[in-house]
């Protein structure tokens, strides 16, 4: 498959990668012989749609009534709420192998991967061992990714308290470019949240900030293969997010979704009477870069009743309803 070229349009980059994550599904475990005899079931997510929703597995309950909820129950919740898909965000206890069967036998497709050991096993490390093992824990998130069929690893870069920005970034490119090569083979984009992590910002001023020293980093590394998992909600603090989505542009290949009120500074849900984020700008600006993919809640959580109000607002919010 050609890789697309820096000329590629938004929406011929994202297909492009969805369709490499779905073309590589099963080949690293099966041997040709065995694929012809079982044959892997592929969960394909619904077609028709410019703007899928999904949830953090970590916000699906874990017990309903009492009882103990496996993987592919908690998956099946996802879908009784209405959701399109799911962002496997507890990818560290899973094998590929496991989170494929959930996929198949639970019928709901997985889109992306995280390992949050990448708070404490940071690539902006001074520590080397440290910066190892949180490439380590990428590779496992590609790979899960990969074998659930899904289109990327969000990851956060590390922390601004491990250096200067320079030496950060320099710590965490070194890091980074050692993941490219896998991550391309698997088709699976490596995704920058931003984050309060005192990077590529300035945490301690006011708006109106521009994302431009994201955008710097982001192509510093010249790849189809890195993109941004923009968090809409994280930086309503620090600027406007109409403006971000059209400096990004391609480089926005998936999105977080909250709510937050800059009048109270704290996290709220989606479209309530508190979330001063300015959903009809954001509409405008995705319409703006023509973007078409997945937006992702990262949200307090719960059973499919609460998951269905939280699917509700994502809709409201992206105009949806």
């Amino acid at each position: 498959m050609q890789l697309p070229s820096s000329q590629t349009s938004p929406t011929q980059r994202r297909a492009f990668l969805a369709a490499a994550g779905a073309t590589t599904l099963g080949l690293a475990t099966s041997s040709p012989a065995q694929a012809e005899e079982k044959p892997a079931a592929f969960v394909a997510p619904p077609t028709g749609k410019k703007i899928l929703l999904s949830c953090k597995l970590t916000m699906i309950a874990k017990k309903v009534d009492g009882k103990d909820l496996t993987i592919v129950e908690r998956l099946k919740l996802a879908q009784e709420a209405g959701f399109d898909g799911v962002d496997f965000d507890d990818a560290a206890p899973y094998t590929p192998e496991q989170v494929r069967a959930a996929v198949q036998e639970s019928g709901v497709f997985v889109h992306n991967a995280i390992n949050h050991a990448h708070w404490g096993k940071r690539l902006t490390s001074k520590d080397e061992a440290e910066r190892a093992q949180g490439v380590k824990n990428i590779e496992h998130c590609l790979r899960v990714a990969q074998a659930a069929g899904g289109s990327g690893v969000l990851i956060v870069v590390g922390s601004g308290n491990d250096g200067t920005e320079e030496e950060c970034n320099e710590r965490a490119r070194t890091e980074i470019n050692k993941l490219i090569p896998l991550a391309a083979s698997l088709g699976q984009p490596i995704l920058f949240e931003n984050v309060w992590n005192k990077l590529h910002y300035d945490h301690d001023k006011p708006p109106e900030q521009s994302p431009q020293r994201f955008i710097d980093f982001v192509d510093s590394f010249n790849s189809p293969w890195v993109g941004m998992y923009y968090d809409i909600g994280n930086h309503w603090k620090y600027g406007q997010p109409r403006e971000w989505l059209k400096a990004f542009g391609r480089r926005a290949v998936k999105l977080d979704v909250k709510g937050f009120s800059r009048a109270k500074n704290k996290f709220v849900d989606i479209t309530s009477p508190e979330d001063d984020l300015p959903w009809d700008e954001v509409r405008k600006g995705l319409e703006e870069i023509n973007f078409t993919g997945w937006t992702t809640a990262e949200v307090g959580g719960g059973d499919a009743k609460r998951l269905t109000i939280v699917r509700e607002q994502m809709q409201k919010a992206f105009g949806l309803t």
